[in-house]
């Protein structure tokens, strides 16, 4: 499950606007979406869906349902955390692990979330990929309930992969942590991204 913005200019991406303005802020998300999708796909886990905000009818995410056969749901209303959960309840109501991931991280790679899916499937209840900025990029689960994992979590802070932890330990959770990474927040990320992009053109 892929949680992606409608790449709306002045939306998305509001602390690089400064930087770039708000029409190429929101191409930038469009792109860091669409890779995201393109290495959920490649990562071969099964139904990839694309889960959308405001909703699923803007014209980037039929497009991506149409390029891809991807499934599109909304995430609903509440904060982050209560859309979280909500998303992480319904693949296990599926019958399987829910693996969640956002939009902004080009570090992420299939083998990376390979890594993750492994975790789920031997014995771990959860499994985390911690962000440099303190948050995570990824998180699944493999049983319920996950609401008291993301109930007034200070989103967006330095301390959520920390609060995370603590809630995990607190309910008996086994869980895996993954590699740290880094996501494209800032505007002191741009620079990290334009040196990615650079090697990965000259692979």
């Amino acid at each position: 499950m892929i949680f992606a913005k409608a790449p709306t200019p002045g939306r998305v991406k509001t602390r690089l606007v400064p930087a770039l303005g708000e029409r190429a802020a929101a191409a930038l998300h469009r792109q860091l979406a669409e890779r995201t999708l393109s290495t959920a796909l490649a990562a071969g886990l099964g139904q990839v869906e694309l889960w959308c905000a405001p909703g699923t009818n803007d014209a980037f995410f039929s497009a991506c349902a149409k390029q891809h056969g991807v499934g599109l749901r909304a995430q609903g209303e509440g904060d982050l955390g209560m859309r979280m959960a909500r998303a992480l309840e319904f693949a296990l109501a599926e019958g399987s692990p829910g693996l969640l991931i956002g939009s902004d991280c080009p570090a992420l790679t299939p083998e990376y979330l390979r890594e993750a899916a492994f975790a789920l499937v031997n014995g771990n209840d959860a499994v985390i990929g911690p962000a440099e900025d303190g948050g995570y990029v990824l998180i699944g689960l493999a049983r319920s309930p996950a609401a008291p994992l993301f109930a007034d979590i200070a989103w967006g802070s330095a301390t959520v992969m920390q609060e995370t932890r603590t809630r995990l330990a607190s309910g008996n959770w086994r869980w895996r942590e993954l590699a740290t990474l880094w996501d494209v927040d800032r505007p002191e990320d741009l620079l990290r991204l334009a040196q990615l992009r650079a090697e990965s053109r000259s692979c």
